[in-house]
């Protein structure tokens, strides 16, 4: 495990990245912020009543020397960023409604991020997936070309190292979704040293069942090859065939993939969460993510459950997201 943060470490370091934490009145939050500081990794940004961290951090004696503090009710450039939300909301909201919504920590922050004020935001310690993600489709948006944002884990045992998705955004993605997740997940892996094999996974394998689950299988795959001609992918696959090569040379033996995948895609949200829980719990590998992809600039959202290092780890990813 930390041999994948110290790859992911040295990606970021001297790149001067900015990323900002909208909770600043979490001490795991203040644990990793300051941290990240002392090191010079990147540089924090914190969100918040000035007083109130500072009080909370001497609190649990913390050291914010090294961490910029942002408070939204004295940002000298509040009104500039009001007339930006409003022109990016396009309508959707008064010049009212933006100076009461960028009071929000997570609009402000997001807000940052679209400004070039920062480089990634990092939120959900204290929120839900919601209140990290909304403001983040709603100003930052996906990319060109990408209609949905997707979820991916990192599932990491030793040296070995692969990429599940989505583990958790999209419930029920159609195959154009499918094949927009195969795509963004393939782009992550190379982000963690993994060169992407990617097996899109059903319970059939090459038509070994026919339905309609297993044709958006289908009909995902022919749209990410079109979509992107050098992605080594194929399927659809069972897992055992696409993870197995005695079971690939049986079932699938004129596969591009020969049971050495190593990127996942799940043909739904229920079946990604319990395969990499199962992996996660049975397996022993460690699943580092959420990690949201498909943005025009990284947000990543934390579990509410995180420790100050799963912070701090999360904000390396999210730095290194920046520097692609």
């Amino acid at each position: 495990m930390s041999n994948l943060f110290d790859e992911v470490r040295s990606q970021v370091s001297g790149k001067n990245k900015s990323i900002v934490f909208p909770e600043g009145l979490d001490e795991r939050i203040l644990e990793a912020a300051s941290k990240l500081g002392k090191e010079g990794v990147l540089n924090p940004i914190i969100v918040g009543s000035m007083e109130a961290v500072q009080q909370k951090a001497d609190e649990i004696n913390v050291d914010l020397s090294g961490v910029t503090l942002l408070d939204p009710t004295s940002y000298e450039k509040f009104d500039e960023m009001v007339q930006q939300f409003v022109e990016r909301r396009n309508g959707k909201a008064t010049e009212e409604d933006a100076r009461q919504l960028l009071l929000d920590e997570n609009y402000f922050g997001t807000m940052l991020v679209y400004m070039n004020e920062a480089d990634g935001l990092v939120s959900g310690a204290a929120h839900s997936t919601a209140d990290t993600v909304r403001p983040a489709l709603q100003i930052i948006k996906t990319k060109e070309g990408v209609k949905r944002t997707s979820g991916v884990f990192i599932m990491v045992r030793d040296d070995e190292k692969y990429v599940f998705a989505d583990c958790a955004i999209n419930i029920a993605p159609d195959h154009e979704t499918l094949a927009e997740i195969a795509i963004e997940s393939a782009a992550t892996a190379k982000l963690f040293g993994v060169d992407p094999k990617v097996a899109m996974l059903s319970f059939s394998t090459k038509g070994s069942a026919k339905s309609a689950e297993t044709e958006k299988v289908v009909d995902a795959l022919q749209i990410a090859k079109e979509k992107d001609t050098s992605l080594v992918i194929d399927g659809e696959f069972q897992f055992d065939a696409a993870f197995v090569p005695s079971v690939a040379a049986k079932k699938a033996p004129d596969a591009v993939i020969q049971g050495d995948a190593n990127v996942f895609i799940f043909p739904s949200l229920e079946a990604g969460n319990i395969g990499y829980k199962i992996a996660q719990r049975l397996g022993g590998f460690e699943a580092v993510g959420p990690i949201l992809q498909g943005l025009n600039k990284p947000v990543n959202d934390l579990s509410r459950g995180c420790s100050a290092e799963d912070v701090y780890n999360l904000a390396l990813i999210t730095a290194a997201q920046a520097v692609k």
